[in-house]
């Protein structure tokens, strides 16, 4: 059952077809919802402590202008519950699936030694920019998350 994750994802991308026709019309005029998890994470320099299944849950909201706004929770590379509020732009073109975001907002959950990992984390909340590439077949998305100069996490999720 290491894979137990690959069933549900095999599943997801059968029923997909049917499901695009129908959300791509509708999304595109009225924006959407996005519900996402994280798949892998990969650290640029990796230790032996850092966590690379993130366990990550969010919810976000995509307006048809392309602004953005939502709210995650994960645990960080320490295995520390962490939070993310955030707002945003997603740059896409209507008639292409690839797409940026940039978010901004606020992280809070680096505690202990590891409340110097993250920069002016001085309140035990700090101030972050998160830029990430995606791409989407119908309500069906996948994005790599750029965590500044430490690592890369590979999201999927679902725009209903």
């Amino acid at each position: 059952m290491k894979y137990s994750w690959m069933y549900g994802l095999f599943l997801l991308i059968q029923t997909s077809h049917a499901l695009a026709l129908d959300t791509a019309t509708q999304t595109a005029d009225k924006g959407f919802w996005y519900a996402q998890t994280s798949m892998h994470t990969r650290h640029y320099s990796p230790s032996p402590e850092h966590n690379n299944q993130q366990n990550l849950l969010g919810l976000e909201r995509n307006l048809a202008s392309g602004a953005i706004f939502g709210a995650t929770t994960f645990r960080n590379s320490y295995r520390q519950r962490s939070y993310y509020a955030y707002a945003g732009k997603r740059y896409q073109r209507s008639d292409y699936p690839v797409y940026l975001k940039l978010s901004g907002g606020l992280l809070q959950g680096y505690k202990g030694e590891h409340r110097k990992k993250v920069p002016l984390n001085h309140l035990g909340i700090a101030p972050v920019i998160i830029p990430s590439v995606g791409v989407h077949y119908g309500p069906i998305g996948a994005e790599v998350v750029l965590l500044g100069t430490n690592a890369a996490m590979i999201t999927t999720g679902l725009r209903f």
